[in-house]
Order: C-alpha cells, then sequence, then structure tokens
C-alpha cells in the first residue's frame, strides 16, 4: 500500500494533515506493509503546483508517485472523481499524520465529504 496524505508544513508523519487537497504545500509518500501493519518508508515531496490550477491539477501531481491511498482533511467532488478513475480510495481526517496512518492501518478512518465551494474539474 502506498498513502498520498497532503501536509500542512514539511514534518512528515509528525506535522499535521492539511484542511484542504488542493492547498497543501506538501505531500507525504507512506510506504504501508499491510501485512505486518508498519511503515516501511516516509518521504516528504513537495506539491509544485497551484493552488489556482485547483486541486484536480494536484490529483494529477500526486499521482505521480503510485499511490493507492490519499487522505486529506478535505476536497472537492471533481478531485474525489479523479482518485476514483484512478482507483485510489480517498479519506478524511484532521490532525497529526501519523495517527492518520493509524487508524488506517487499524481500518478506521471514513470517507471525506466534498468541499461545499469545489465542484468538478474543469
Amino acid at each position: 500500500m502506498k498513502v498520498g496524505v497532503v501536509l500542512e508544513d514539511a514534518q512528515g508523519l509528525a506535522g499535521g494533515v492539511c484542511a484542504h487537497f488542493g492547498q497543501c504545500v506538501n505531500f507525504l509518500i507512506v510506504e504501508v506493509d499491510e501485512k505486518n501493519k508498519n511503515i516501511l518508508d516516509a518521504r516528504v515531496v513537495p506539491n509544485t503546483v497551484p493552488h489556482g490550477g485547483g486541486g484536480c491539477v494536484a490529483v494529477d501531481e500526486i499521482l505521480k508517485y503510485g499511490i493507492t491511498h490519499v487522505i486529506a482533511g478535505g476536497m472537492g467532488m471533481g478531485a474525489q472523481q479523479k482518485f476514483a478513475a484512478a482507483g485510489v480510495r480517498v479519506f478524511g481526517w484532521s490532525g497529526r499524520v501519523q495517527d492518520a496512518i493509524d487508524a488506517l492501518l487499524k481500518n478506521a478512518l471514513g470517507g471525506l465529504d466534498a468541499c461545499k465551494d469545489h465542484g468538478d474539474c474543469r
């Protein structure tokens, strides 16, 4: 499993999950051993696309890392649809990244409602 987490900072697992997918400064790419429920690797990578392109542009950016799951505080419906089309599962979390990963490994993360101010990708 490879998880992409949107970061509000550059602190990796100790940092916070960004409240809005398209506005994150960095992504954390976490490789997880599903069987043993442990983290194999975690690295911070920059989100090189501006928010002006919307979350849908950021979807393309994070998909470059081969993620299978994504965790964000919020996300527009267009971005969620784009992830669904790519076979990536979307989860919501508010708080520390390590706690989000721990919850994911325990199958305790929920889905994510669409941000009300964002529609489809255009």
